[in-house]
């Protein structure tokens, strides 16, 4: 197995996504908070994190709103609307399963655009 300090960035988190309970990630709020401590760690160690994501996430939607980026990712995968911050499990992995989706997405385009 290749050293992971080596992966790109859609490498490392498409590790993340096939095995999140090795990352301590059991629920939604979890990989939230973990991609927040992500970006924020690499901004401050002069990386670029998850810079533009939320932005990203409004131009894909169609539409702004006053949510950070976990409600984006909410709305475009409970279309149907929530009202809660505590969804149901399967509208949890909904979202969860979408996030990493639209993550890998945004990095692609990041990646392709150097």
């Amino acid at each position: 197995m290749r050293d992971p300090k080596t992966w790109s960035e859609r490498e490392y988190f498409a590790s993340v996504a096939e095995r999140p309970l090795m990352f301590g990630l059991r629920s939604l709020s979890d990989l939230e908070s973990f991609l927040t401590g992500y970006d924020q760690h690499a901004l401050r160690h002069g990386g670029p994190g998850v810079d533009g994501w939320r932005d990203w996430l409004v131009a894909r939607r169609g539409k702004d709103c006053n949510h950070g980026w976990t409600g984006q990712v909410r709305h475009l995968a409970l279309p149907e609307g929530w009202t809660s911050w505590d969804i149901a499990p399967e509208q949890e992995a909904r979202v969860s399963k979408l996030l990493f989706e639209l993550l890998d997405e945004f990095l692609a385009e990041r990646e392709a655009a150097g």
